[in-house]
């Protein structure tokens, strides 16, 4: 049997959420990916163009210090990515968090939440960072007929 890990980044709390219910449907670990300097709600700002999330996302190379380190990923074969989708992408913290870990043979499910859009170019944004994992694009805001369908992934 295979041990599934819920990693997330939740700026607002909805993302933290959704988390809990996957990591609980799918039997796995739960682990918050948080950035080293805590978003505040300025920073948070899509309509500032000089907010700290508007410059993140506007430069693909970004990459948000953590505030602490990967859990041991030895013991896991699936590990899940939540995250808000941010500019039709993850945010830049999840490549942050894929280039701090070992992810090779992982497979990587990603699911998500947002305001009305899909996943856009996530899987190719992030496929670098994590060049010897294989991500699948799970589910954009799961409700609880998705929770099953999405540990069944694993």
């Amino acid at each position: 049997m295979s041990k599934a890990l819920v990693a997330y980044f939740s700026a607002s709390g909805t993302t933290a959420k959704t988390a809990k219910k996957l990591a609980e449907a799918a039997s796995a670990d739960l682990y918050e990916i948080k950035p080293a300097i805590p978003y505040t709600p300025a920073d948070l700002n899509w309509q500032d163009r000089h907010s700290r999330s508007s410059v993140e996302m506007n430069d693909h190379n970004s990459r948000p210090a953590l505030a602490d380190t990967n859990p041991d990923l030895s013991a896991y074969d699936t590990v899940y990515i939540g995250f808000p989708v941010w500019w039709y992408i993850a945010p830049t913290i999840i490549n942050s968090y894929l280039e701090s870990g070992d992810f090779s043979g992982k497979k990587i499910i990603l699911f998500a939440t947002s305001g009305g859009s899909g996943f856009g170019k996530a899987v190719q944004n992030l496929q670098p960072s994590a060049p010897d994992a294989e991500i699948i694009e799970g589910k954009v805001n799961p409700g609880a007929a998705d929770f099953a369908a999405l540990a069944s992934m694993a």
